[in-house]
C-alpha cells in the first residue's frame, strides 16, 4: 500500500552527496586562495548552494506541498535580510566620528 510519500532513489542521493563532496572540496580550495574582496561572497555562494541541495533533496522540499516550499524560501529570504542588515551596519560604522576625537 502506497503512503503517498516520495521516496528518493539511491542514485539521486548518491549524486547529491557527490555534489556536496565536490562543493566541499571547492570550499577548501577557495579558502587557500587570495581572492581579495571576493573571498566572502564566493564562500557564501558555495555555502548557500550546499544548503540548498540539502534542503531541496535530503529534506524533501522538492516533493512537498507548496506551503512547505513557501516556508523554506521565506526562511532564505529572511536570512538574506539579516545578512544585508548586518553588512549595512558593519560597512557604515566608520561614517560616524567617535566623540572626543
Amino acid at each position: 500500500m502506497s503512503s503517498g510519500h516520495h521516496v528518493p532513489t539511491i542514485g539521486m542521493c548518491v549524486r547529491v552527496w557527490l555534489a556536496l563532496l565536490v562543493l566541499t572540496g571547492f570550499t577548501i580550495f577557495i579558502a587557500s586562495q587570495d581572492l581579495g574582496v571576493l573571498n566572502t561572497p564566493v564562500a557564501l555562494l558555495v555555502a548557500i548552494t550546499k544548503a540548498t541541495l540539502v534542503i531541496v533533496f535530503f529534506m524533501g522540499v522538492k516533493w512537498n506541498t507548496p506551503l512547505t516550499k513557501t516556508v523554506a524560501v521565506s526562511g532564505f529570504v529572511w536570512l538574506l535580510i539579516l545578512f544585508f542588515m548586518g553588512m549595512n551596519d558593519y560597512l557604515t560604522r566608520g561614517w560616524l566620528g567617535v566623540a572626543g576625537r
